[in-house]
């Protein structure tokens, strides 16, 4: 997967409405991920390419296996992505302390899952960024193991493949897709560059609707 860490600091500079905005006009107005999954961290923003995991949940599992497994999952996340979990479970957690501490000497830039987390304290503490729908305490062990890497992932009815980029900050998650990427960045920062014309417009005394009318943006 071509990591390109240029594109992915200029995307986390922007937001996720501008972002939204932009994927709306150019045709796909159906690439954010349920209202639901939300930041440990509301001041934080996450941007980068995607690298897909999937997971199934099994009570049968053996302790040991599910370890090995997910030590494993920890491991195969190219430095530089996000990584995005559709576990298909919601009763464990799927992000924890070492693994959030783990992914990110590793140089991940963030956890997206559709699923749970724990340790979220530590986890905000150390700046790790990560994205899920709930809390609880029970882990992975004997319980859950990844079985999908790199693989395409659906959420919330948004497919997401490795490759794919994301920007998720405290208002959601948006999913770009990789051929799109760099013309949704580019048009992205002139949507920003044209707000802040409209803003100081506003700022000035322009009339609300002149200033739409004049920059075409509001």
């Amino acid at each position: 997967m071509s990591i390109n860490d240029d594109l992915s600091n200029r995307l986390e500079k922007c937001y996720s409405g501008a972002v939204y905005d932009v994927l709306r006009a150019m045709g796909c107005p159906n690439q954010t991920l349920p209202n639901n999954i939300r930041p440990l961290d509301v001041d934080k923003k996450l941007a980068g390419p995607v690298y897909t995991v999937s997971g199934k949940y099994d009570a049968s599992f053996d302790p040991h296996e599910t370890l090995l497994n997910w030590t494993g999952l920890l491991s195969k996340a190219p430095k530089g992505s996000v990584v995005i979990c559709q576990p298909n479970d919601d009763t464990l957690s799927h992000m924890g302390e070492l693994s959030s501490e783990t992914l990110q000497l590793r140089g991940i830039r963030g956890y997206i899952v559709d699923g749970g987390c724990r340790d979220s304290a530590f986890i905000k503490d150390i700046g790790f960024k990560v994205f899920c729908k709930y809390y609880t305490p029970v882990d992975v062990v004997g319980r859950w193991m990844a079985y999908g890497y790199g693989e395409p992932i659906s959420i919330g009815g948004v497919q997401i493949h490795s490759g794919d980029y994301v920007m998720a900050d405290r208002d959601g998650v948006v999913v770009i897709p990789r051929d799109m990427v760099e013309e949704v960045v580019l048009k992205t920062e002139e949507v920003l560059k044209t707000e802040s014309l409209v803003r100081k417009a506003i700022m000035e005394g322009v009339d609300p609707q002149e200033a739409y009318l004049k920059y075409g943006k509001f």
